[in-house]
């Protein structure tokens, strides 16, 4: 559970050439810092150019320009994996705006070890974004989901510089929230063994046993130290999970560099985003000032 020398990121087993972003997709597993298999893919996705009147009728070379949009980082929620179509669905709606990177936090899915929910999973995100970066993308963008959303914050948080833009949907402000039916059972799945069987036999997720030692940054401490780097806050209105107070709060933390969408009808996380929300965080990547978007 150590999380190795102050700032260190281990390297990928594989390292592609720069070259290789835009061209081919990639499956391999990732080394933490702390020694952790990270079952990982690439998606190169569709070339971000000029299609205006004044573009050159001939097209673009297709592995360059893909090369100077973002790669999106996608750090799913929990009992999710690299392999579910929930996760799958994202990575190939944000893969219209760029390449992505999904991955399977540990304890999840074919991943090694077990799930700290959200503390040492800013150590496997790490890995993630590193190997995006090696694979030749200028632009690194982190979207989290609920765990992951809080994944995010911390990471940009713990490693700054290292994420160009944090976008941050259905995440939690606050550590230990019961104040609803789905977290009270939540709760239940991550302290109590029997819930720990049920997360592995039946969400084939498997849960560290120890309590966290220490409590790590909160998300809303995190939120407050992202800056320079644009955070985007998401949450739906039907939130079964955390009720509005806690996007306000991680938006209010951010100050003037965090943003808030708090979207009508919408539930929570990947299930719950719409491809026509995934669009919109797509552009809204695109649009950061130096987002990697081609001139």
């Amino acid at each position: 559970m150590s999380n190795g020398p102050a700032g260190h990121v281990a390297r990928s087993t594989v390292r592609p050439h720069p070259e290789t972003c835009g061209r081919a997709r990639i499956r391999t597993f990732l080394r933490t810092a702390d020694g952790v298999a990270i079952d990982s893919v690439y998606d190169p996705g569709a070339a971000v150019y000029d299609r205006s009147a004044s573009a050159p009728a001939t097209p673009p070379d297709i592995s360059r320009t893909a090369c100077r949009g973002p790669v999106f980082v996608v750090a799913h929620g929990f009992t999710g994996d690299v392999d579910r179509p929930h996760v799958r669905r994202v990575a190939a709606r944000l893969a219209r705006y760029g390449a992505v990177v999904t991955f399977s936090f540990r304890g999840h899915g074919r991943s090694g070890g077990r799930s700290t929910v959200g503390d040492k999973e800013v150590l496997d995100l790490a890995a993630a974004v590193e190997w995006a970066r090696g694979l030749g993308h200028a632009r690194v963008v982190t979207v989290g989901f609920s765990m992951g959303g809080s994944v995010v914050l911390r990471h940009a948080a713990l490693h700054p510089g290292t994420a160009d833009a944090v976008v941050s949907v259905s995440a939690p402000a606050r550590w230990y929230y019961r104040g609803t039916a789905p977290m009270r059972r939540l709760h239940w799945l991550v302290t109590r063994p029997a819930g720990r069987l049920v997360g592995r036999y039946g969400f084939r997720t498997r849960i560290h046993h120890r309590d966290w030692d220490p409590v790590p940054l909160s998300p809303v401490q995190a939120a407050a130290r992202i800056a320079p780097a644009p955070l985007l806050v998401v949450h739906g209105d039907r939130d079964g999970y955390f009720p509005l107070d806690h996007p306000r709060m991680l938006a209010e933390a951010a100050g003037e560099h965090g943003e808030l969408w708090v979207e009508q009808g919408m539930g929570h996380a990947e299930n719950a985003a719409a491809d026509a929300l995934l669009d919109r965080i797509g552009a809204w990547a695109l649009g950061r000032p130096g987002s990697g978007a081609a001139s």
